[in-house]
């Protein structure tokens, strides 16, 4: 078994974790650790924590030491810079004429590099930016494209529950939300109540997807001839999480409503209908326009660096 700590960069933010290498860390102690863009610091948030060396898929980085007051100034110095940094850089995009947003400044806290973040429809050509920025500065420069989602989670704010966002709480990662997770858990197509501040599709639809999608292979669609106790009916509606069918029932030439629970139930004939109303149709070309967003998101969030 090896001892691991969890260390996390921003709040919030995904942990990730190191080899303390026999070093006596605490919980929220700042650290100084190795990563994939060069030594950062940042606070530990899990502690005495053990792991099978075998079940590592990779071998962990490491941490250097802890974190002294003069690293911790030395961080509070550049941070106080990137206003500026951010004023900088705003006025060389409209130099070069470049199509992007730049929405945040980074420095690391040696000030051995400099992050600079943008929002962009494509992909943009920032060499010449680059270099001008680097020969103002005197570091090394970033430029690293993010989607609206990541804007958002470094932005904040609340959601439509009144809660604050998934994002800026506890999500570590964004995944992929669709049209059909709102389908399947009978959430009707209206943009204006299923997309977040983002402008995309909310991260929530993603919370009881598993659950919906498992359940929904029990259970028969609206429109299904089924065999109930009380005899031959179609399905008006379904409440996939209670695993109830409402089942109307044709007596004579009147007919009655009748909810089953669908273990009761045996489906003659299943359908297939998936039919949506004219309202319904408009909602939908908008949210497979916010689908198309979305993919254009990940597949454009590329980073440079020099």
């Amino acid at each position: 078994m090896k001892k691991i700590i969890g260390v996390r960069f921003k709040k919030p933010g995904k942990i990730y974790f190191f080899d303390p290498q026999g070093i006596e860390i605490e919980k929220n102690d700042d650290v100084i650790v190795e990563t994939a863009m060069g030594d950062e610091i940042g606070k530990v948030v899990v502690v005495n924590r053990e792991i099978d060396e075998t079940k590592m898929a990779t071998p962990l980085k490491k941490v250097i030491r802890k974190a002294t007051k003069e690293d911790l100034e030395s961080q509070k110095k550049f941070k106080e810079k990137e206003p500026e940094a951010l004023k900088i850089c705003k006025e060389k995009i409209k130099k070069y004429n470049l199509d992007m947003n730049l929405t945040d400044v980074e420095y690391r806290f040696d000030g051995s590099k400099i992050l600079f973040y943008f929002i962009a429809d494509g992909r943009i050509d920032f060499r010449d930016l680059v270099k001008d920025l680097a020969s103002v500065f005197k570091t090394r420069i970033e430029l690293r494209q993010i989607g609206v989602r990541d804007e958002v989670k470094r932005i904040g704010g609340n959601g439509v529950c009144g809660r604050e966002l998934c994002c800026c709480s506890f999500l570590d990662n964004f995944e992929t939300v669709s049209i059909k997770m709102a389908k399947e858990q009978g959430i009707a197509l209206n943009p204006s109540k299923i997309s977040g501040n983002c402008g995309r599709l909310m991260c929530c639809l993603k919370y009881e997807q598993d659950v919906y999608s498992e359940k929904g292979t029990r259970l028969p669609k609206v429109g299904a001839i089924v065999k109930t106790p009380s005899g031959e009916g179609t399905v008006e509606g379904v409440e996939i999480l209670k695993e109830l069918v409402n089942v109307k029932i044709k007596n004579g030439d009147d007919f009655s409503y009748k909810k089953f629970e669908a273990k009761d139930i045996k489906v003659i004939k299943d359908s297939k209908n998936d039919a949506v109303n004219k309202e319904e149709k408009e909602n939908l070309k908008e949210l497979q326009e916010l689908e198309k967003l979305e993919k254009m998101d990940s597949k454009n969030k590329k980073n440079d660096d020099i």
